[in-house]
């Protein structure tokens, strides 16, 4: 009973530590990003601008596939119990709501964790045991400045974008399960989907984006900061990174969806 409640007592005050992490590095963050700038510290936009390239345009053939693919496969579970209630006109609708209000913005963060959450983790986890952010701060240089604020911009401005080109991808899927099974039109499927969708089903994901991009970057820059112990402590980050922010994510996403369900 002794040694359940020590495991029980670790973990918890390690849960709290990696918790206040998170916030102190959300904190110097969100003060380099929102203020510093306003006081004459700037903005670091060129390297920003590699992030955006990096973490977001180069990803769009990968989030737009899965998609596209993720779009046509809700199209055909969908199509397969309307159409025993005659009523196969609405997978439009069910497709155009799942995708803008939780699969769009779900699957492209999932997607972005695996792919740049966890680059975000190797590269400071190397920098860290390489000593290079030891030698950034000797030369007077903040760390979260350099390291971390051009990843939260690119997140906070690209995420969306992806989210947006998600939704559309998986509709566009759905169209052409509609087109090819159901022998709609592509302007009847176009009409259907407009007529299912209000602004509050785009704005709500695109708002979970904008909190998946913070937690993904907090997260993978968190336990780059944290390796220790070598390559071996880099891949652990890196895996480290992966886990917990696609946890937080979903977490993340219950809270919102539960949310936006009491308060529409």
């Amino acid at each position: 009973m002794t040694g359940v409640l020590a495991f029980i007592g670790r973990n918890t005050f390690g849960v709290l530590r990696y918790a206040s992490g998170l916030y102190d590095l959300s904190a110097k963050t969100a003060y380099w990003t929102f203020v510093a700038p306003f006081k004459g510290g700037g903005l670091k936009w060129g390297s920003a601008v590699h992030q955006m390239v990096v973490a977001g345009f180069n990803a769009l053939p990968i989030v737009s596939l899965i998609s596209f693919f993720v779009g046509m496969v809700l199209a055909f579970q969908g199509a397969y119990q309307l159409q025993k209630l005659g009523a196969s006109y609405f997978v439009a609708a069910l497709v155009g709501v799942s995708m803008t209000r939780e699969l769009g913005p779900l699957m492209t963060a999932i997607i972005v964790a695996g792919r740049s959450g966890s680059a975000f983790a190797a590269e400071l986890g190397t920098m860290k045991v390489s000593e290079e952010i030891d030698a950034l701060e000797v030369m007077g240089l903040n760390s979260i400045k350099y390291l971390v604020v051009p990843k939260y911009l690119a997140m906070l401005i690209m995420l969306p974008c992806l989210t947006m080109l998600s939704d559309l991808s998986g509709m566009l899927g759905g169209a052409v399960f509609g087109m090819v099974q159901l022998d709609q039109t592509f302007s009847m499927y176009a009409v259907a989907t407009r007529d299912a969708l209000v602004m509050r089903d785009i704005s709500t994901g695109l708002v979970k984006s904008v909190v998946f991009g913070l937690i993904i970057t907090t997260v993978g820059c968190h336990e780059g900061f944290s390796v220790s112990g070598g390559a071996e402590g880099v891949g652990k980050a890196t895996t480290s990174s992966v886990v917990v922010s696609i946890f937080l994510v979903i977490v993340a996403d219950l809270l919102f969806t539960a949310l936006f369900y009491y308060t529409g």
